[in-house]
């Protein structure tokens, strides 16, 4: 037996300013149950105080008011759910703390690793978010283990 599993892209309330637009919360949804209902994994939190993981129980995506779209990215085999899938998405690191406040500017700007800001003018990498944590690492990584298989 399997589920599938998708990826889902829900409406923000408030998008952060300093990323560009449009963003969604984007997670992985994995549909358990006949009416359409489910888990979500995803990463929750902000820029400010860093993301941590978290699966839930979660309603058909399509009846929630801030739905946007859904994509069928495969399923994966009941042996492997929850267990395998939730460890695999444990082990990709959430996005850290990227943003503190600024004194000298008095402004919340985004900072460097070791915790110092970026001077005017000098290039500053892409914050990642929970799009970039589910494209670009959870994804690939259930892929690359097996874990989801593509229809």
């Amino acid at each position: 037996m399997v589920f599938e599993v998708y990826k889902v892209r829900y409406k923000l309330a408030m998008a952060d300013p300093d990323m560009p637009s449009p963003r969604y919360h984007t997670v992985l949804f994995v549909r358990t149950k006949p009416n359409g209902d489910g888990i979500i994994h995803h990463v929750t939190g902000d820029l400010v105080s860093g993301m941590q993981y978290q699966s839930k129980s979660g309603k058909r995506p399509e009846d929630s008011q801030t739905f946007h779209n859904k994509e069928l990215l495969g399923v994966v085999e009941t042996t492997n759910y929850p267990g395998v899938f939730d460890q695999t998405c444990r082990q990709q690191p959430p996005p850290p703390r990227q943003k503190k406040f600024n004194p000298a500017t008095h402004r919340t700007e985004q900072m460097k690793p070791d915790g110092s800001f970026y001077k005017q003018g000098e290039m500053k990498p892409p914050m990642v978010k929970c799009t970039e944590w589910t494209e670009r690492q959870a994804i690939p990584a259930l892929l690359r283990h097996g874990v989801i298989k593509q229809r």
